[in-house]
């Protein structure tokens, strides 16, 4: 299904237009029609889905449509972290390209008090759409610097690392100074029964939309190392006297285990830093600049924060630590092997992380080839974990389902669009004229790709 197929605004239309996005990816093609007649929805959809696109696109639609205060905040939009806070605000940026009366704020903590006074500037004038984390919401509320009486649309992206970070209470508090009358939004990667609770308690009869997680991309050389958990440290070593670290991120699960590995590693005198959320905003930055530049070689760091990190050139990914789910594990590994690239993963399997590791190459429908712990690190554990070759019923496919990959937006090319050649041209679904052609839609650049 194309965006033109679908009810959105025009101006909307001429945004995604310039930015030769046609093609609507699975998330989208199920969930925009739904929000734009107004329903509750809770959708579970990995990130690079475009799901970011699949709310955004709807509610400017409806903004611009619509009779709203403009005098008011009409949209609340939370994220987990600043990192995804300023990936939202970026796309919100290209996709209200031709909607200079929709204005917008985002709101999240680790700055400096001038950049508070601008946001609590933008917020008591009104801006239609706030883009937020919940602590810095909540300092504005409770410094009565806000007022969401008048909210239309609240959304909550990524309500499972929401959750995962502790800020379910904030949500409620935040939730507590909204009107009963809104349509309300959750997107999640994974739908564990606290997601389920929470959604009971602030939607109203949610339309559900669920896209299957997608298998790692073929070029990630994926292999694993069965061991025991004080021989982790020793494994990373050797991998990186094998090849020189560039490039590498390395996932731990906890944020203190982040601290220690980058530690250890900084004293046997690898260029190595730590990135975790007690890290002031300013020192993240700094930290993820270096890595970027390549003045980092090594970053360490938990899954939360890796959601900021957008780096095309990743060579290795090590997983220190299991990640919980498959979903964590494909977004993971998928930081490498971006841009046609191939790239290389390996996973550190303690005994206790097993089970974990099983139920991962049973979602893959695979085995993992297992590499041989070095000889002189001493005898390693056998393997025991019910693996892709051991699946009951020959199916096995997890609790996600077996689909195709969905990637990002379609990037086409030009679908004929009806009404793109020139200002005013007509739009074939209902006659109505387009505000902006295809050319000559004025002066200024035309609006970045952004991320979805």
């Amino acid at each position: 299904m194309t965006f033109e197929e679908l009810d959105l605004n025009y101006d909307v239309l001429d945004a995604l237009d310039d930015m030769n996005f046609t093609e609507c990816t699975p998330i989208q093609e199920q969930a925009i029609p739904p929000l734009l007649e107004g329903r509750d929805l809770i959708g579970v959809a990995q990130t690079g889905t475009g799901k970011t696109a699949a709310y955004l696109l709807p509610v400017l639609s409806q903004l611009r449509d619509g009779s709203f205060p403009r005098d008011a905040i009409n949209c609340v939009i939370m994220a987990p972290t600043r990192e995804l806070a300023q990936q939202i605000d970026q796309a919100m940026e290209g996709f209200s390209y031709y909607l200079g009366d929709i204005s917008s704020v985002s709101v999240y903590g680790g700055n400096d008090g001038i950049r508070y006074e601008q946001e609590k500037r933008a917020l008591q004038l009104g801006a239609d759409v706030v883009i937020a984390t919940p602590g810095r919401l909540i300092s504005h509320l409770s410094l009565g610097n806000v007022d969401l009486s008048r909210v239309s649309f609240f959304i909550l992206d990524e309500a499972d690392r929401m959750l995962d970070m502790g800020f379910s209470e904030d949500i409620m508090q935040i939730v507590s100074f909204l009107p009963k009358q809104r349509q309300t939004i959750m997107f999640s990667a994974t739908m564990p029964d606290k997601i389920v609770e929470l959604a009971k308690t602030i939607l109203t009869d949610p339309v559900e939309v669920k896209i299957a997680l997608n298998k790692p991309a073929e070029g990630i050389h994926q292999s694993a190392f069965i061991c025991y958990e004080a021989q982790k440290l020793r494994i990373v070593e050797h991998l990186f006297q094998q090849r020189k670290p560039e490039r590498v991120i390395v996932f731990v699960g906890k944020k203190v285990h982040t601290k220690d590995v980058a530690i250890a590693l900084k004293r046997k005198g690898y260029n190595a830093e730590a990135m975790h959320s007690d890290l002031l905003q300013e020192q993240r930055d700094d930290v993820m600049y270096r890595f970027k530049t390549g003045q980092v070689d090594i970053l360490v760091a938990t899954d939360i924060v890796a959601r900021g990190i957008d780096i095309d050139d990743i060579q290795l990914v090590i997983n220190y630590d299991v990640p919980h789910d498959e979903e964590d594990y494909v977004h993971r590994i998928g930081r490498t092997a971006r841009a046609g690239k191939d790239g290389r993963a390996i996973t550190l399997v303690s005994e206790k992380d097993q089970p974990l590791f099983a139920a991962i190459e049973r979602f893959l429908e695979k085995d993992v080839p297992k590499e041989p712990v070095p000889a002189e690190l001493g005898e390693a554990p056998a393997y025991t974990g019910r693996g892709a070759s051991s699946r009951t019923g020959g199916k096995g496919r997890g609790r996600h389902g077996r689909h195709g990959n969905h990637g990002r937006h379609g990037k086409n090319g030009n679908h004929g669009n009806n009404g793109n050649n020139g200002n005013g041209g007509t739009d074939g679904k209902s006659g109505k004229k387009r505000r902006h052609g295809k050319h000559g839609k004025g002066n200024g650049p035309k609006p970045e790709n952004s991320a979805s």
